[in-house]
């Protein structure tokens, strides 16, 4: 239902209501450029959103009385979404889209309909479920990635900063920083390697086999215990007590196994819980390359020749910057605020090399 226009609508209202327009306009091919991008139900999904934004478009369009001799361009944040749409079409758009349809501005429009407000809200739940599927696909190799660079950014700063307070030469600094770069990325890339291969191991040991099928004829039809393999996987006792039955019952009448696997009360979006975790190897090489992609950052003015208090500068600001891209990476992905996220990062990496920068000149160790 569209709100009644004004009798006499100002030029402010009639520019609002154009900028709404356009920005419907503008969502509605980010949802059809990625859904250009995609298959199957994801793609019904996405052409369902376009068709919503479309709607939204003839309320404006309604109220403006046609098709206005001029129109804004989208508002920033739109362009970049349809930019990322048409040539990436990944996670990060959804993520975007996500924060984006997070903020309609309807509820306090007053010629925006009650059901448009409502749309937006659901269009946020829809498009945060289809960037869950990105984001537990990207979990376990984007985990080690994240973790190896800021590990690698944050350690070695504070490893060069720590050893270029005691007074040694820079050649000292940068044998260190270069040591401090092979020791952590190997010991990342194994932590990981094991960590991975050890949850993977875990998930199959907890996974339901088929093991039993074969004696399932040979139960008692009513007095047996598949009831409670279907309770520890989280059937009430009733409904297991139905489903035992109906198993045995008609394995007996076939006189041959049926699988009795069930996956009770699990939500599934496509993505087993093996892809969450990710690779053993695909974690620990992505783990060993960010390190080291990370921790030569603090060490490139060293290696440049710089020393001293012009060298530390450099690498401080070389590292801020890498910092705040890889929070506001995590914050996009996350859904949150990527300012918010780069911010906690930058301080938490300063923070922790300002402690070893201290300990470092307390200590005052000139080595030989």
């Amino acid at each position: 239902m569209t709100a009644p226009a004004p009798a006499h609508p100002t030029a402010r209202d009639r520019r609002r209501w154009a900028q709404y327009l356009v920005d419907e306009r503008a969502e509605a091919r980010v949802y059809r450029d990625l859904a250009e991008r995609r298959t199957g139900e994801e793609r019904a999904i996405l052409l369902a959103l376009a068709e919503a934004e479309r709607r939204h478009e003839a309320h404006w369009l309604a109220l403006l009385g046609g098709e206005p001799d001029r129109l804004p361009r989208p508002d920033t944040r739109t362009r970049l979404l349809s930019f990322l749409a048409r040539r990436f079409g990944s996670i990060f758009v959804l993520a975007l889209a996500q924060r984006a349809e997070a903020r309609s501005p309807y509820e306090a429009e007053p010629f925006a309909t009650a059901a448009m407000a409502a749309d937006e809200k659901i269009h946020h739940e829809v498009v945060r479920g289809l960037a869950a599927r990105g984001r537990r696909r990207l979990s376990g190799t984007f985990r080690a990635a994240v973790f190896g660079a800021n590990d690698g950014l944050v350690s070695n700063l504070a490893l060069v900063l720590g050893i270029g307070a005691t007074g040694v030469g820079s050649q000292v600094v940068l044998f260190s920083g270069i040591a401090g770069l092979l020791a952590g990325a190997l010991s990342m890339g194994a932590g990981e390697f094991v960590s991975v291969r050890s949850q993977r191991e875990l998930l199959r040991a907890t996974e339901s086999n088929q093991d039993a099928d074969h004696v399932i004829p040979d139960l008692d039809l009513d007095a047996n215990e598949l009831a409670l393999v279907y309770r520890t996987r989280g059937m009430s006792e009733s409904d297991a007590r139905a489903r035992a039955h109906e198993v045995v019952e008609s394995a007996q009448r076939a006189d041959r196994a049926l699988p009795f696997r069930v996956e009770a009360h699990r939500h599934t979006v496509d993505v087993d819980e093996h892809e969450i975790v990710g690779r053993a190897w695909g974690a620990a090489i992505s783990s060993f390359l960010f390190f080291a992609s990370g921790a030569i950052i603090p060490v490139l003015p060293w290696i440049f020749g710089m020393s001293g208090t012009a060298a530390v500068i450099v690498a401080l600001a070389l590292v801020g910057v890498a910092l705040l891209i890889t929070g506001a990476t995590v914050g996009i992905l996350s859904g949150a605020s990527p300012l918010t996220r780069g911010v906690r990062q930058l301080l938490i990496g300063y923070g922790a090399a300002a402690i070893t920068y201290v300990l470092g000149l307390l200590f005052g160790v000139t080595l030989g």
